[in-house]
C-alpha cells in the first residue's frame, strides 16, 4: 500500500507527466522531403446538382521543404453500365503547390494549382476503336490539415473547389463586391491521404 507521502504526489506527477506529454507533441517534426502515399478523394462534378459524390482511390508524391511543398496525384475511377453497354473511366492529374502554415505535428496548409481531368467512354462488347477519350483542364485550390505522428509519415485531408472560373466568362451571377472577386467553381473534391516520407 502507498504510502500518504506517495498518493499526496500522484497528481503532481501526472500532472508533470501529462504536460510533458503535450509539450513533446507539440514540438516541430521535420517531415519533408519526398513522399509516396495512398489516398481516397470523395467527388461532386458538378456543384449546382443534387447527386451523391463519386468516390475515387489513387495516390501522391509530395516534396515538401519546410513549409513549402508540391504535390502532384493521380485518382481513378471506373463504372460499368451494363444496360448503356458502357465503361466509364475517370483518371484525374492535380499539381499542386503547398503553403503550410505551421510546422508542429499538425500543420494546416492551402494548395492549389493545374489539374487536367481524363475521361474515357468504351464499349463493353463491341469494338475496342470505339473508344472516346477527353481530357479537361482546370484550376484547383483548397486549405487542408496534416498530422505527422512520426518523422516519416503524414496524415491528411482537405477540401478543393476544383474548375475554378476567374470571371472569363459572361456569367456574372451577382454576389455582391466580394462576391465578384471570388472566382467562381464547377465542382469539389474532400481527399483523405497519407503519405510516408524518406
Amino acid at each position: 500500500m502507498p504510502s500518504v507521502r506517495a498518493r499526496s504526489l500522484r497528481p503532481y506527477v501526472i500532472a508533470m507527466l501529462t504536460l510533458g506529454g503535450l509539450l513533446a507533441s507539440l514540438a516541430p517534426v521535420s517531415a519533408q522531403g519526398f513522399g509516396l502515399g495512398g489516398r481516397m478523394a470523395w467527388v461532386n462534378a458538378d456543384t449546382k446538382a443534387d447527386v451523391d459524390s463519386i468516390r475515387y482511390f489513387g495516390g501522391q508524391l509530395r516534396v515538401i521543404g519546410g513549409r513549402t511543398g508540391f504535390e502532384v496525384s493521380l485518382d481513378r475511377h471506373s463504372e460499368s453500365l451494363e444496360l448503356l453497354n458502357q465503361k466509364f473511366t475517370e483518371t484525374p492529374i492535380q499539381a499542386s503547390l503547398i503553403l503550410r502554415m505551421g510546422s508542429g505535428k499538425v500543420a494546416p496548409f492551402v494548395l492549389g494549382g493545374p489539374g487536367w481531368y481524363r475521361r474515357k467512354v468504351e464499349v463493353l462488347n463491341g469494338p475496342s476503336d470505339l473508344a472516346v477519350t477527353t481530357t479537361e483542364f482546370g484550376w484547383h485550390a483548397g486549405i487542408g490539415l496534416e498530422v505527422l505522428p512520426t518523422r516519416h509519415l503524414g496524415i491528411h485531408g482537405d477540401y478543393r473547389y476544383t474548375f475554378l472560373d476567374f470571371g472569363d466568362d459572361d456569367d456574372n451571377s451577382g454576389g455582391g463586391i466580394i462576391g465578384g472577386l471570388l472566382p467562381g467553381h464547377r465542382g469539389s473534391m474532400w481527399t483523405m491521404g497519407a503519405t510516408f516520407y524518406f
